[in-house]
This record gives C-alpha cells, structure tokens and sequence, in this order.
C-alpha cells in the first residue's frame, strides 16, 4: 500500500502547477479512501490546479478547489463541451487496506457521476447510475425529491454536505446534473449495510449468472455481493432480488395465466386431435388446464397395455398449485407420458374433473386398469368416470399409510419385518401363498394383521386382483415425466407446459430411432425376460395329453393351458409373458414361444407406441387479434401464493425404512444409546 500510495503521489505531483506549494499524506492511508475526492487529499493549496492536462489537449480554465458546490441554471444551454468539475473523484481511487474486496465489482463505477453537466437519457438512467456510484464510494443516500422530471438527494448521514440535484432540460427527455456538492464529511457507518441496493439492482446484478445457474441460492448471493461489492444483503433482499431477475428472464408469471387461451389454441391448432382445455373460476382466476398430445392419446391407445399410472407431484412455482398425471407402460416398460393437468390445489374434486377429461379424450371402450391411490376420492372418481375399469391400490400409498397407523408401537426393526411380509403378501400369486405371509404378520401384529384384512386385498393382492397390472404394484411408474415437471416447476405455466412438451417430443423421436434399429421380435427387456424364463426350463418334465392342458413337473406341480394362455402357477397371467412351465409345453408340442407373449411386448408394437410427432409450438406473448370468444377471456393468478420458508419435497415409498436403528454398545438394546443407557448390567 504504502508503494502504490507513494507512485500515485509521484504521477500527480507531476501535473500540479509548478509554482503550486502542496502537500499530500504518504505516510499513513487516507480516511475514505474509496469516497475521497482529490479535494479531500490535498490539504493545503495556495493556487488553483492547471485541469487541461487531465481532459486533453482542449484548454480548460483554472478552476479553484475550494468551491464547495457546483451549480448550472436550469435555464442556460448545455454545450456539448462540458467543464470539468472540480470536485470529482480522482481519476486513481485511493483504496483503503480493507477494501481490496470491495473494489473488485464496485471500483468501475466510481465515475458514474462525474458532476455537473453529465446528462442522462432518463430519470431511471440517473437513479442507477446513482446508486452504483454510491455503492463504489459507500455511503448510503436519500431522496428529498423523486418524480418523473426531477432527482434530489442528500448523504444520509446526519449533517454531511453532499448533495446532487438533476432535472430534465428543457424541450428534452434529457436528465441533466445541475447542483452538485461532492464533499463528504462523514464517516461513512452505514457503507456495508444492504440499503443501497434495492432490489431490483440485485437482480441486473446477478441476471446473466441466473442464466447460467438456475440454482442460484439466495446464501449465495449475499456472499457474493458482499465479496464483490462490499454489501451486507439480508436472505430476503436476496431472494426477492432472484425473483425479479427470475421474472426477467423467464417472463412473467401473471402474463403467463392470461396468454392460456390462445397458448391451448395453439396447441390444438399445431397438433391436431390434441386436448388443451381450461377452466376459471367466478373471479376469472385460474382453476385447472389438461393438456393431452395426439401423438401421446394415439401411441397409448395403438400400442399400450390399457393401464394406467395415476400420481401427483406439487408446484413450487410462485403460485404453487399440482400436477396430476396420467402415465403408461410401452413394450420396453418404460414410462409413456399419455396426459396431465395443472390445478390450483390437489383435491377430488380436481382428480374428478381430471379422470372426466381423460375419459372424454379416449376413442377406445377397452376396459382399463388404474394404478392408484385409494384416497382424496380416486376410489369413487375411478369406478364413476371409468365403468367397468379396475383399481388396484398403490403398494407405496398403503405401506405409508400402514406405517402411520402403527407409529410409535414398534421398533423400527419390527416394522420392517412387517413391511417385507405386507409386500410379499401382494405379489403372492396365490391365495395360499398370500395366507401364508398374513399369518407371518399375524404372529407379529395382530392389530396389523386386522389392518391388511380391512384395506381390500382384492384391489392389491395379486392372489385375488382381477385386472391386469403386469406386475407393477406402484403408481409412481411415471417417475421419470415427474422428474421433468420437477425442473420446470418454478417457470410461468406455460413455458412449464412447454418445456413438458419439448422433453415428450425429444422422447418419441429418440425411442422411435433406436427401435428402427431392433431386429428381435419382442422389445429388449421382454426379449431379456423371456430368455430367463427360458433356461428355467432344462428342470422341469412335461407330462403330455391330447387336450390343451399339461401337467409340468418340477419344484412343483403345476397345469398348464395353452389355449386359454394359462398356468397354475399364475406367472403367465400376471406378467403377460410365458411362465417356464408354458415354455416347457410349448417346446414339447413344436411351437413358437412368441406366439404366446402378449401382443402389447412385440416391436411392432412399441413402434406404433412412438409412430406419432409433437410439433414445436410457436411463442404466445406477442399480441394478436382477437378472433375468438376464447381469446377474449381473461385469466388470472389463482389466489394462492407460495408460503415463506423451504417447499417441502415429495417422498417416494416408505422413507422411514431405510434409517439406521440405533444400537446401545453397552447393553446391546435398541432405541437409545451408550450416554443414556440405563440399563443395570452385573458384573461377574
């Protein structure tokens, strides 16, 4: 410091005047460093100092250095040549030894405000060229005017001088600096603390960085800002900053509910047979939108297995709300996204009005199997809306809710054991088998034991289920498309939407390419199962007849059908895909195994699944003529906001399954440790 201090004393010593007798500080760092102005550092002076050195070769007058305030008449032209002021900052800031951090961002606005005459293209121009200005020479300020045409303000603090006044020129939208005192006398107390940057300056601040990391959190930001420009933000200063810089990028969030109308127009008009469908409120505030592609209704209902996942996930956008969705299985079983619908709170009502769009929307009278919760009225909605439809409950949903009940009344081990029976009790292809693990319960708990009788087996057991759900015993199935309204759940509605429709229109053009390049009869996964199935077979003997029906020996005994695709054993009917027992027959009477899989794991199949495009959507937020009533309505935010504090995130399955227990290492029990082990152990 003491260097650079004694080189800066140097160079000005050489553009003082000759016959000039003054005196600079170079032993010890100036007080305001970062605010001190050349008029501030020199302390005595005789003669004025000779500025033309410092503007260019155009003579300037000698201007004294101890004027205190600048002033233009409102009334007298501006030429395009302005004087210089005198008290400006130095064209070398001095930086004091604990402000090297703070002149990294704020050290190029020192110069923002140059004094009187610098002019400005609108008041908005000044007010920030202002603040920057005060933020790089830290100190805080207030408006004493503040209107449309005119800015004064003073320094905060209490008696210091400084002052600026700006009105607009005549006949002109021009801004210009007419008064001007630059002194500082105060010491600048307030010069870290977070009220100079409002909270749209957060946001131009940290805007291009929120391009590039949509994360960006707020803890983030404050030590940033405070890294690059001296600034202590509080949490909230900088939250509020990123929701501007947010609804700058993005756009925003209350324009997105009114550009509904002809964003569904425009889906429907892109994709033809695609649903985009809108509902208000009596206030005309947003209540529900159900968007289902063309090329997701057709793909479900040429190539699918007819079921269906039914879930939820929670919005965190600024004005919350939920997605429902409706998702498949294909040929390779992977997820197929069919429909889904944002509304402003998840309720069964909302689930009602969604299942009557889903039903409207399909031309297939197929009865169809459902993959669901049991509760907020999908048991009733399901079996009003889809008649002749089947239901199975959702293993994750019951489990939790299984764990609930029994809180606190066992040990986590012991709920585990229980958890392990319940599920096996599900997937038991028998009635025997699904017996046989309840009584295991029953030995365990028979409060839980009575519990699994009262939540109706025959709507998740596959012992008794009579609809086909191949297996999948889950309805969070369509975890991947949650995952993509996940990321795009903080982006106004319909970008969001887009952005849904961007990931499902890049899905069926990949899924389609690669099964270009299938050459197997049967999808990959299902070729993979059938193989296993397959070496399974080498054990077991089949016992001939003239009929249809065998007998297959091996660990068991088991009868197959093959005309009515049956066996004993239940594997065929509940997967889909021959059991070993009917590969074994099949082999013994010279036919083909892929003549007995389901219809649903062929190839051809799945490339019908993905024979359909989503077409690009163009842009929605220029205006248009109006040309249809639907156009004309106005919709608006729903009334809920986002509530203070962290969103919480939703769990899939039984999360409390898999902590740790904990284990005293003194008397080997559980539920407590060695400091609080109040066991009485004897010594021998």
């Amino acid at each position: 410091m003491m260097i650079l201090q004694q080189s800066i004393f140097m160079l000005w010593k050489k553009q003082l005047h000759p016959m000039s007798r003054t005196c600079l500080p170079v032993g010890s760092p100036p007080d305001m460093s970062s605010r001190t102005t050349l008029s501030e550092t020199v302390l005595p002076v005789d003669v004025p100092l000779d500025v033309s050195e410092f503007v260019g070769d155009t003579p300037q007058p000698d201007l004294p250095l101890d004027a205190s305030l600048d002033v233009l008449d409102d009334t007298s032209p501006i030429d395009t040549h302005i004087d210089l002021p005198t008290e400006m900052s130095p064209l070398f800031p001095f930086i004091g030894p604990n402000d090297d951090k703070h002149a990294k961002g704020a050290q190029q606005w020192q110069n923002s405000i140059t004094g009187v005459g610098q002019r400005f293209s609108s008041v908005h121009e000044f007010r920030e060229s202002l603040r920057k200005y005060a933020i790089a020479h830290q100190f805080a300020f207030r408006y004493k005017k503040n209107d449309s045409h005119r800015v004064t303000v003073k320094c905060k603090a209490e008696g210091c001088p400084w002052r600026i006044h700006a009105s607009r020129l005549s006949t002109t939208q021009l801004i210009c600096i007419k008064k001007m005192n630059p002194t500082h006398t105060c010491e600048g107390a307030v010069a870290t603390t977070g009220h100079q940057a409002t909270r749209s300056w957060v946001a131009s601040i940290i805007k291009e960085k929120l391009k590039y990391l949509p994360n960006y959190k707020p803890k983030d930001i404050v030590n940033d800002i405070k890294q690059e420009y001296g600034i202590q933000l509080n949490y909230f200063q900088a939250w509020r900053g990123k929701e501007i810089a947010k609804e700058q990028l993005q756009g925003s969030y209350k324009d997105a509910y009114n550009q509904l109308p002809l964003f569904c127009e425009k889906i429907m008009e892109t994709n033809p047979g695609s649903f985009a469908i809108f509902t208000t409120k009596e206030d005309s505030s947003f209540h529900r939108l159900f968007v289902s592609f063309h090329a997701s209704l057709s793909g479900f209902q040429q190539g699918c297995r007819p079921l269906l996942f039914l879930d939820s996930i929670p919005l965190k956008s600024k004005y919350q709300g939920t997605l429902l969705a409706a998702t498949a299985a294909d040929g390779d079983d992977e997820v197929f996204p069919v429909a889904f619908t944002v509304v402003d709170a998840e309720s069964d009502d909302n689930w009602h009005w969604f299942l009557l769009q889903l039903k409207s929307s399909f031309s297939t009278t197929c009865p169809i199997t459902f993959v669901a919760d049991r509760q907020k009225g999908l048991r009733e909605s399901i079996a009003e809306v889809f008649k002749d439809s089947y239901h199975g409950y959702c293993l994750r949903y019951l489990t939790e809710q299984l764990i609930r009940d029994l809180r606190g009344q066992f040990s986590h081990e012991v709920k585990r054991l229980m958890v392990e029976d319940f599920y096996a009790a599900a997937y038991a292809p028998t009635p025997d088998n699904f017996q046989r693990c309840l009584e295991s319960i029953k030995s365990i708990s028979l409060e839980a034991y009575n519990w699994i009788i009262q939540s109706e087996p025959y709507n998740w057991a596959n012992a008794y289920f009579k609809g086909a759900r191949y297996n999948h015993m889950t309805s969070n199935f369509g975890e991947l498309f949650y995952s993509w309204a996940s990321d795009a759940h903080e982006l106004p509605i319909t970008q969001m939407v887009d952005v849904i429709r961007g990931k499902i229109m890049d899905l069926i053009y990949k899924r389609r390419a690669d099964s270009d390049q299938w050459l197997t009869r049967l999808s990959p996964s299902m070729e993979e199962k059938l193989d296993k199935e397959t070496l399974k077979v080498q054990n077991l003997q089949v016992l001939l007849s003239a009929g249809s029906t065998f007998e297959v020996r091996g660990e068991s005994i088991e009868v197959v059908d093959l005309d009515c695709w049956n066996c004993s054993c239940k594997g065929w009917q509940i997967t889909g895909l021959p059991c070993c027992h009917a590969i074994a027959v099949i082999g013994c009477t010279g036919r083909n195994p892929y003549d007995y899989c389901s219809r649903f794991f062929t190839t051809d199949s799945y490339r019908l699944t993905y024979s359909e495009s989503i077409h690009p959507i163009p842009q929605v937020d220029i205006p248009v003529t109006k040309t249809t009533s639907q156009v004309a309505v106005t919709v608006s935010p729903p009334p809920t906001r986002r509530p203070p504090g962290r969103p919480t995130t939703k769990k899939y399955g039984s999360q409390g399954m898999n902590k740790r227990q904990l284990q005293c290492s003194r008397c080997k029990g559980l539920g407590h440790n060695k400091s609080t082990c109040k066991e009485i152990l004897l010594e021998y």
